[in-house]
């Protein structure tokens, strides 16, 4: 892919597939995820470029800068065929009893919308979709994105 075809596209929505309440750091997602199989995914860079914690707060977990453009070094490893062209935003947790559910908090859900809209406001045209979405056999984010962002007037 050339560097002018590197658009940014899209922000992608994930949850980290943990039980609800419990708390993770970016150094157990950078083990998930560039840890060699069988113990991580044996990715070279980490999936997500930032992550919003139980209480709300944000995490940078891989830089960016602010313009269209998806550098070689912004990019992330979060949706398989969609990384040069997105951004990936997870919030911790997804599962309750072991089963997808949308286990956001309130400070979550409000960290959420505010950086929905300022992506959008800072990037006038680009889409906004859950992980399932791009990859259909995974529930992440574990709730409806197209129904939040209509719900929270996200467009």
């Amino acid at each position: 892919m050339k560097f002018s075809d590197r658009s940014l596209e899209r922000l992608v929505i994930h949850c980290t597939a943990t039980e609800r309440g419990r708390d993770v750091t970016s150094d157990e997602i950078r083990h998930w995820h560039t840890d060699p199989k069988p113990k991580g995914r044996g990715w070279s860079k980490i999936g997500y470029s930032d992550m919003i914690h139980l209480d709300g707060t944000i995490e940078n977990l891989t830089p960016y800068n602010s313009d269209d453009i998806v550098d070689d070094w912004e990019i992330t490893y979060g949706a398989s065929g969609f990384n040069a062209t997105s951004r990936h935003v997870v919030y911790v947790g997804g599962l309750l009893n072991g089963k997808s559910w949308d286990t956001r908090t309130p400070q979550q859900s409000l960290t959420l919308k505010f950086y929905a809209k300022l992506f959008l406001l800072n990037h006038p045209g680009r889409d906004i979709v859950g992980h399932n979405k791009l990859n259909n056999k995974k529930d992440c984010p574990c709730f409806d994105v197209e129904a939040w962002r209509a719900n929270n007037q996200i467009f």
